[in-house]
């Protein structure tokens, strides 16, 4: 736990009780992009609990040994953040945060104690963002580098 202007934020693994916070989370990455489209009574929920379960089964799959982790503030859930630690690559397969934790340094707080770490192990830190992905400006800020334009994603690299 480390405790910041923010609160006591900590990182403790998401169980199956995690579930509807998880999606609430992924919900609010999604608010713009679906705020757009007129939806019929209960389709957007469903739609995201599909979207949901398909991006959770996808990470796992290709993250088997990743960490998988709520983010809490003060106690109460806040985010997520799951990490791959890669030979040579401790790659952040995800970090969000649900938007009233937003803009407060949690995140970037977060990702220095991955750079902090990633350097005493001698690995990079890298990341996928998506190229209207706000957060790119914090990881520019962080010493994140472009290593490769992958499309709709640009895998970013900090290297100590």
């Amino acid at each position: 736990m480390t405790t910041t202007s923010a609160g006591a934020v900590a990182l403790r693994p998401a169980t199956d009780a995690d579930r509807d916070h998880l999606l609430a989370v992924y919900g609010s990455t999604r608010q713009e992009e679906l705020d757009q489209v007129a939806w019929p009574a209960g389709a957007r929920e469903a739609f995201l609990a599909q979207q949901f379960a398909a991006q959770d089964h996808e990470y796992r799959r290709h993250n088997p040994d990743g960490s998988f982790d709520v983010i809490e503030v003060d106690g109460v859930p806040a985010g997520r953040l799951y990490v791959d630690r890669r030979p040579g690559d401790l790659r952040i397969v995800d970090i969000a945060l649900l938007p009233a934790y937003r803009g407060r340094g949690i995140g970037a707080m977060l990702v220095r104690g991955l750079q902090e770490e990633a350097a005493r192990e001698g690995r990079i830190v890298s990341i996928h963002v998506e190229h209207s992905n706000r957060a790119a400006a914090l990881y520019e800020r962080l010493g994140f580098a472009l290593a490769e334009d992958l499309g709709v994603y640009r895998r970013m690299e900090w290297t100590p």
